[in-house]
């Protein structure tokens, strides 16, 4: 089973496009473009109904004490969690590929809509920005679909970003309504038949970028 993606080499750093943050210019950061990237599949084993997909980053400060603070940064050391960017399950295996943008073209406050995917039988879970911005008055909402890179300005650490595609033995999996992340996963036991993966690297700490890093 095989992943890939035309929008960059597997494991370099993920382009501008792609995030939902970018530097500002002033040492910050603001919204990015947040295109959903092109991917991707081949060698299906025998017994394919359908597929996940997931991306996250494993790298996400498990506290926000630090987080996007212009006088210091979040230190490399501190204990990491995931954090999902996209949840897509009931996927047809068949046309092999997602077209850049098909998901997601900028960024929408209070969250695109979902569970249904615009491909006919796929849904979207949730992704993680809806408990980030939980208590923002002008952006809280569930966020459904694909929203990309968007670690803290001041992150010590460059974040990785985890796209898993998983050959599901069964054509829907038995989640219904609003999911996460967490509900997939546990529902992979036992009806995952192979995953492959993609990667990328994105930082916005003008430090690291500074040092071409």
């Amino acid at each position: 089973m095989k992943l890939w993606s035309d929008s960059w080499t597997n494991g370099d750093r993920i382009p501008v496009r792609y995030a939902a943050g970018r530097p500002d210019g002033k040492g910050g950061a603001e919204f990015s473009d947040n295109i959903s990237p092109h991917l991707g599949w081949s060698d299906m084993p025998a017994g394919t109904q359908s597929l996940v997909l997931i991306c996250h980053d494993f790298d996400v400060p498990s506290r926000g004490d630090d987080v996007n603070k212009p006088d210091r940064e979040i230190p490399a050391d501190l204990a990491r969690v995931d954090f999902f960017h996209w949840v897509l399950i009931d996927l047809p295996p068949l046309p092999a590929e997602l077209a850049e943008g098909e998901f997601s073209r900028g960024f929408k406050a209070r969250g695109k809509p979902g569970p249904a995917a615009a491909r006919a039988g796929a849904r979207h879970g949730l992704n993680d920005y809806t408990g980030w911005f939980a208590g923002h008055p002008e952006m809280a909402g569930q966020y459904f679909g694909y929203d990309g890179p968007f670690p803290p300005f001041n992150d010590s650490l460059v974040h990785h970003y985890v796209f898993t595609l998983y050959a599901v033995a069964v054509p829907r999996l038995p989640l219904e309504g609003v999911f996460t992340g967490h509900q997939v996963r546990e529902q992979l036991a036992g009806r995952a038949l192979a995953e492959a993966t993609f990667s990328g690297t994105y930082t916005l700490n003008q430090r690291l970028l500074s040092a071409g890093i």
